[in-house]
């Protein structure tokens, strides 16, 4: 066979490979037997051995498993990845049309007529998929939104998941991997023959799997998948959400075809209701409906509040219940000393997970259901909520059951307890108690694993279990002595070579420079999470303005009501606190200040849009120097664009701002526009 010929067979096999693939793991209609599918299988892989210069980039043949790798690549995201806010109910979900009716009265200047995309909500690991004229370039995990993990090897053994779209399109798209219950089974069976542990449910499974460096066990497992976000890229998805599910499909995406548009909130619930009845009646775990608005135009004008879009939501099913007995209760001592009766159970198997904990929350809370030590309790676990005990079963009672009283005394520390009445933003007014001594050991630990984690400083290498040894050693006694540790500090400790200490030191310098919101977040201030962290940022711009804000000054920020106000307010009134902060940034750590909009800035009233994939800078990157130098980042091409960015493979967008004589710059110029 002549090289020409061999080119010609081997693309003729890679297109019917394809087509066989498609129709049997995308529209679950095979047409020829595995054995036919293995014979031209087969064939493709003795003519890449013998032509390996005529292997194709969409080659069927990488999904059996490549090399493993040594480690998982950070990736920045191009589009951000945002969570869902839930609801459990359904007066929760009529609150949320009428939030987001009023703002869209705000800005349209008119009621509008809403319809509603409902869509199952798939229980598996979220993935993110960058396709560049129609061929998988990069898969990455979701990761904190921004950063994910590089998982493009392992995501090409997924059959329903197309190396090459039917449609040379650049696009981002977003969806679920997930595996099926039966084939947990079949994975199962193995592990416990090869005295390996089960897993315990088809999520753990399918994220445990992802995260293999050996793409050759993922091939062997045989995820699956659902597409159903066309969420970047320069071309652009259709106007709505109902026909960008149909466009998935149509360019080779499985796509989840149990959904429904609904024209009224009472459609979006019936909906909800009958797919909670139904659920176990699919060979994949389902934990709620997710609903959108349907029109793009919409969606645009709600926009995103904190990590979550305003134009979407996941109604949650009800949390599945067990019953199981209270061995015991014990407190645990947080971050801010707030004592926490946990309840320690009879292990018991929920949401497909062993459970041997559960939080009762407050001593009001023991008292309203009469809890006791020895108690048959009903537990609950909704999504990833930590399992709380719901009811007590009072007749299960055999008279040796125990009534369990708040200690008086810090179960770590001994010292004095002092009862408070506290607002909770959530669950308004209750009563807790805390730990009087602030220099109490387990308040002390858990700040320090807060200001390490990784919304924080993100310090790699830093757990509980070396903190604690840290501690133990006193060479760390507040959150400020990370930052003046040293090798030999590491060096005689036990689990510290020279290897593992130059790591964690290294890591700890590394995380020395930090944003101001990451940082304010760090510090564990009652009440402040982190689009809270964000905000307080935004409206100060730098530490020491935050140092001198009043109580009126934090109160006068939007979406901070007088309880975050006052707990901030007296957080930097401590000389405590203020001599903390001092001590950190004496020891290097560098807090950049939050860098507003530039009045008058090079870009100042200028609009930019970037099409194509720059090769310096992420596109949240390009966005955040945009906004630096004073500019406006814009998602559609239109006359009054004033600069169209190109980077590698555009799209439709640069024909389009060609025609309208549009100013293009390259990265090269973009970069020095923005210097």
């Amino acid at each position: 066979m002549t090289k020409d010929q061999a080119k010609k067979r081997i693309d003729k096999l890679v297109e019917q490979i394809d087509e066989l693939r498609y129709r049997y793991h995308v529209l679950n209609d095979p047409t020829v037997t595995d054995e036919i599918y293995d014979s031209l299988e087969q064939e493709l892989v003795e003519l890449e051995k013998q032509f390996p210069d005529l292997k194709r980039v969409d080659s069927p043949l990488q999904r059996i498993g490549g090399k493993p790798l040594d480690k998982f690549k950070k990736v920045h995201h191009q589009v951000r990845q945002w969570s869902f806010n839930d609801a459990f109910d359904s007066e929760a979900v009529f609150d949320w049309e009428q939030r987001i009716k009023k703002i869209l009265i705000k800005e349209v200047g008119q009621d509008v007529k809403l319809d509603y995309v409902c869509e199952l909500k798939i229980d598996g690991l979220h993935v993110v998929l960058n396709y560049q004229k129609g061929i998988l370039q990069q898969a990455a995990t979701r990761g904190d939104g921004l950063i994910g993990e590089e998982v493009t090897q392992n995501i090409k053994t997924i059959q329903s998941i197309p190396l090459k779209l039917k449609k040379p399109l650049d696009v981002i798209v977003e969806g679920e991997v997930w595996l099926s219950e039966k084939q947990l089974e079949t994975i199962n069976q193995k592990r416990i023959k090869e005295n390996q542990p089960p897993f315990a449910n088809p999520r753990n499974a399918a994220a445990g799997t992802i995260r293999q460096l050996d793409s050759k066990i993922v091939a062997e497992r045989k995820l699956d998948s659902f597409i159903y976000d066309w969420s970047g890229g320069s071309d652009q998805p259709p106007a709505t959400q109902a026909e960008e599910l149909e466009s998935l499909k149509k360019i080779g995406f499985k796509v989840n075809q149990d959904y429904q548009v609904c024209g009224s909130i009472d459609e979006v619930l019936a909906f909800w209701q009958s797919w909670e009845t139904k659920k176990k009646s699919q060979d994949y775990w389902i934990d709620g409906v997710v609903v959108k608005v349907n029109q793009r135009r919409f969606q645009e004008i709600l926009g995103h509040v904190g990590k979550a879009p305003r134009w979407a939501l996941a109604i949650k099913f009800a949390a599945e219940q067990v019953t199981t007995v209270i061995e015991d209760i014990q407190v645990q001592v947080g971050r801010l000393g707030t004592l926490t009766p946990v309840a320690n159970l009879k292990p018991v198997k929920l949401a497909g997970t062993i459970v041997k904990r559960a939080t009762l929350h407050n001593e009001d809370q023991i008292k309203r259901l009469d809890v006791r030590i020895g108690d048959t309790v009903v537990i609950r676990k909704a999504g990833e909520i930590i399992p709380e005990v719901v009811s007590v079963l009072p007749k299960m009672r055999n008279g040796k059951e125990k009534k369990f009283v708040m200690p008086k005394k810090c179960p770590v520390c001994g010292s004095a307890v002092e009862k408070k009445e506290i607002t909770d933003q959530k669950n308004g007014e209750s009563v807790a108690y805390f730990c009087t001594n602030k220099n109490c050991y387990a308040q002390t630990s858990r700040q320090i694993i807060h200001l390490v984690s990784k919304k924080a400083f993100d310090i790699d290498g830093l757990g509980g279990k070396i903190i604690e040894q840290l501690m133990a050693e006193s060479l760390v006694k507040d959150q400020a002595d990370i930052f003046s540790l040293k090798r030999e500090d590491l060096l005689p400790l036990e689990r510290f070579a020279e290897k593992s200490a130059d790591n964690l030191i290294e890591a700890i310098n590394q995380a020395k420079e930090i944003t101001l919101g990451r940082f304010l977040y760090a510090l564990g201030i009652q009440h402040v999470g982190e689009q809270t962290a964000i905000e307080l940022a935004k409206k100060f711009g730098s530490l020491e303005k935050i140092k001198k804000a009043t109580r009126q000054d934090f109160e006068a920020i939007e979406d901070i009501g007088p309880v975050v106000a006052k707990s901030v307010y007296q957080y930097f009134s401590q000389p405590k606190n203020l001599d903390l902060l001092n001590r950190i940034v004496g020891h290097g750590v560098r807090i950049k200040n939050y860098q507003p909009t530039v009045v008058g800035g090079k870009l100042a009233g200028k609009k930019l849009l970037v099409t194509g994939t720059l090769e310096k800078l992420s596109r949240e990157q390009a966005k955040e120097a945009i906004r630096k130098a004073g500019g406006d980042w814009v998602s559609a091409v239109s006359k009054n664009l004033d600069y169209l960015v190109v980077g590698q493979n555009p799209g439709s967008k640069y024909q389009k701002a060609k025609s309208l004589g549009i100013n293009i710059i390259n990265e090269k110029e973009f970069l020095a526009l923005v210097k």
